[in-house]
Order: structure tokens, then sequence, then C-alpha cells
């Protein structure tokens, strides 16, 4: 019998190859599951719906990378974030354009947002607009990461994140009068 760590992967799999085929909308449980040979109870005994699973893949392909980078602050973990999502970027440009409650969207912005409480906690004066402020920027960083994805010439991880955080650098020394 398989372990759950193989099944909860050739689950993934499947979703992946699917999605390189078919419109995530199009995706149903019985397609992830004949891909793979698996019946639907397999299924859900790991996962609720196919969003659960889009999240999962991200959560432990993240992670795992995070991990072997030995990424030792914020400025690291983006950058090996962006090249994760380059070199997987025909998968996430189609997760990321997923809309309404349990995408991967919204999977991500609720990742980001408690790392956007922290630093901005640190710095902001008015404690009473962090969630506007965090809110605000995870929706940038949503789109701008999308657009980038989308891009027909999109650009190398590395520029990406310089150009991203050079904009973040700009918007810090704007001074409203």
């Amino acid at each position: 019998m398989a372990d759950s760590g193989s099944t909860k992967k050739a689950l993934a799999n499947s979703l992946k190859s699917l999605m390189a085929e078919v419109p995530f909308v199009k995706i149903n449980i019985a397609d992830i599951c004949e891909r793979c040979q698996m019946n639907r109870k397999s299924f859900y005994y790991h996962f609720r719906d196919k969003y659960e699973l889009l999240n999962w893949i991200f959560d432990t392909e993240f992670i795992e990378i995070v991990k072997k980078s030995n990424c030792q602050n914020i400025d690291e973990v983006f950058d090996v974030l962006f090249v994760y999502f380059y070199e997987n970027r025909s998968f996430y440009k189609k997760a990321l354009q997923i809309d309404g409650q349990n995408s991967f969207t919204e999977h991500f912005r609720e990742l980001c947002q408690p790392v956007f409480t922290e630093v901005l906690e640190s710095s902001l004066y008015d404690k009473k607009t962090t969630e506007f402020h965090v809110n605000f920027i995870s929706d940038a960083l949503m789109c701008a990461i999308l657009r980038w994805l989308t891009s027909p010439n999109c650009m190398e991880p590395e520029k990406f994140s310089s150009l991203l955080k050079s904009s973040l650098k700009v918007l810090g020394t704007y001074r409203i009068e």
C-alpha cells in the first residue's frame, strides 16, 4: 500500500499534467484520479477539493526548496520564491489566474500577510493602519507576479526581484507634502 506522501505526490503530478492541457476550471476530481489511477475515495482522504491540492503543491514544493536554500532573511526567501515561480511559470501563471475562495491567489496572500504584518508593525507609526498596508502590499505583489509570469517576454527572476525591491525602496522614499 502506498504511503500518504506518495499518494499526495501522485495526485499532485496528475493535477499538474492536467493543468498543462486543460483550464483548471474544467478539471474535476474524477479527471485527477483517473490520470493517476486512483479512486475518488483516496483523493478525498487527503484533500477536500482540487483547490486544496493546488495549494498543497505550492506549500510542499516551496517549503522544501526554502529549507534546502538555508535562507537568512526575507529578501532571500523572495529571491528563492521568484526562481521557483519562474521555473514553474507555465503552472503558476495558470494557478494565479484562478479566482475566488480557496484559490491559490488567496492562499498565497494568506501566507504573505503575516510576513508583511511583522515587517510593517515595526516601521509604522499608526498601528491601526497595518491591515490596510498589508492588504495593499499583498495585492500589489500578487498583481506584479501575475503580470511578470504572464508576460510574453518573462524576465529572469533575478531581474524581477531586483526591480521589485528597487520599487519598494522608491516607495519608501516618497514623501507626500
